[in-house]
């Protein structure tokens, strides 16, 4: 019974790693792009036979006095340069919704430079203001009495 849960316990941790590894974009970049593969490849490859001339005997001195060797960590270091360019590629996500912003921002501006677009768009949102002419309900009296002098008198009083 214990191998049993232990079996599907591992069956959960599987499906989790594959799901993981699924959205992981290093993973996908890995599984999509050859040239990064062929990279890692050459990389392993090259430090692996440089590991090996050295281990035999020569040590780390190799890689200072062994020309073969000095190659192939250089086509080892290359090839990692190459695939952690292609890594960092793979990072950056697309970004999306430039356009739009330039398009609220552009309209944005349009609104705030044109006072004739501005009034547009105000009457066809609320519709045209209506004209009128203002009169003041409170006009100043006319002089009628024709005359060049002033006169302080009241209307209608007699000197």
């Amino acid at each position: 019974m214990a191998a049993k849960k232990k079996a599907v316990s591992v069956g959960a941790g599987a499906v989790a790693a594959g799901k993981a590894a699924r959205d992981n974009a290093y993973i996908q970049r890995l599984i999509e792009d050859e040239e990064l593969r062929a990279n890692l490849k050459t990389a392993y490859e090259s430090a692996r036979s440089a590991y090996a001339r050295m281990s035999n005997g020569k040590g780390p001195t190799a890689a200072l006095n062994d020309k073969k060797t000095q190659k192939q960590l250089r086509e080892a270091a290359t090839s990692l340069k190459g695939a952690a360019e292609s890594l960092r590629a793979a990072k950056k996500p697309k970004r999306r919704g430039r356009g739009l912003l330039l398009i609220f921002v552009g309209v944005g501006l349009a609104f705030v430079l044109s006072e004739g677009l501005r009034k547009k768009a105000l009457d066809t949102l609320f519709g045209a203001e209506e004209e009128f002419e203002y009169t003041s309900p409170t006009t100043p009296a006319t002089n009628a009495s024709g005359g060049s002098g002033s006169s302080t008198a009241p209307a209608g009083a007699t000197s």
